[in-house]
């Protein structure tokens, strides 16, 4: 759950310097007046505002914003060739892939793009583009001698009664179940699940913040959650418990073990041009913008998230509780193929039971 009165005063304060500098660096020809585009997104307003905010400041561009919270594929398919969305942009590579998988995106050729968002974070053949990354990774108890770890290592006895984590057929957790899978195989990984499985102190269920607090109770002694919400508990904005919760870990960046190479496995905000985009030009810019240093910047100050742009600096908090990332080098296409059999692992071994 995101503290949105923190984001979005955070996020209005990084916009003015954003803003500023984008406008001074005027990177793009401006555009009439009444040019626009419409955005349907999967994303919360407060994270995604300050950066519309900023492309329309500079390119005079205005953007309607439609939030879809559920059915984004469903409705933009029952709309067809009359649908007004130009970009489609979601949170999970699942989603993003399972808009391409519908038929309702549309190849874009763009050397801004290809230049700042690395080939494994984005299609081969320009259907969907990364925007920004978040890492799963381990919080684990402070006191724990804890420098290095691998995902694998969950599913040591050593770990039993002592690991917490949220449903596994959540998003990001089967987001990662299917990286295991491209990197180890189905039945290595259901072994491994049945392993973390039998180590749990208790349901896989909450959210990744709850990890951190029932790690401070002593429920736990690690687990696995988002990057991004340690910024959320560590910021100046943070209520008083989700502060203590953020004090109570230390963060670990993860790694593979598999024959494939080792990186710290993430996942996704993206987007994609609609496939019947009235305003694809317009659109095609939005996503440049997006993928810009400005925005890059904006995206790791408001939201704590990793730029996928190179040579960003990170939220400070980021940068100095987890630091920089290796990232997995599977192309997120590969990984997100396991998808579904990642889910019937998870209902097989009755993780979340």
């Amino acid at each position: 759950m995101t503290d949105r009165l923190g984001v979005q005063g955070r996020a209005a304060r990084a916009l003015i310097g954003v803003t500023a500098a984008w406008l001074a660096a005027a990177a793009l020809p401006a555009h009439a007046a009444n040019d626009e585009l419409t955005l349907y997104t999967t994303r919360e307003a407060a994270l995604i505002q300050p950066l519309i905010s900023a492309f329309s400041a500079q390119s005079k561009i205005k953007v309607n914003t439609v939030f879809v919270k559920d059915g984004l594929l469903e409705r933009v398919k029952a709309e067809g060739a009359r649908s007004p969305a130009d970009v489609l942009m979601t949170v999970d590579i699942g989603n993003l892939m399972d808009l391409v998988d519908g038929g309702v995106t549309q190849p874009v050729k763009s050397a801004a793009l290809e230049s700042a968002v690395p080939a494994n974070l984005r299609g081969a053949d320009g259907q969907w583009f990364a925007l920004s990354l978040r890492a799963r990774v381990l919080y684990a108890d402070r006191n724990q001698p804890l420098t290095s770890f691998r995902y694998e290592d969950l599913a040591n006895p050593k770990w039993k009664g002592k690991v917490c984590i949220r449903a596994g057929q959540h998003p990001y957790n089967t987001a990662l179940i299917a990286a295991m899978i491209a990197h180890d195989g189905e039945a290595k990984t259901e072994q491994w699940l049945r392993g973390v499985k039998a180590n749990l102190a208790r349901k896989a269920t909450g959210g990744d913040r709850d990890v951190a607090r029932d790690i401070l109770g002593g429920i736990c002694d690690i687990g696995l959650a988002n990057s991004y919400y340690v910024g959320q508990m560590k910021s100046a904005s943070a209520g008083t418990d989700a502060r203590k919760w953020g004090d109570a870990i230390k963060v670990v960046r993860p790694t593979f073990a598999g024959a494939k190479g080792g990186g710290t496995h993430v996942n996704i905000s993206g987007a994609a041009v609609a496939r019947n985009a009235p305003q694809r030009a317009n659109a095609v810019k939005l996503l440049e913008f997006l993928v810009s240093e400005p925005a890059q910047a904006l995206y790791a100050q408001a939201n704590y998230e990793y730029p996928v742009r190179k040579g960003v600096a990170l939220d400070p908090i980021i940068g100095e509780t987890i630091g920089e990332l290796k990232v997995d080098p599977l192309p997120l296409t590969e990984i997100a193929k396991y998808r579904k059999q990642a889910s019937a692992l998870v209902d097989k071994v009755g993780f979340d039971q």
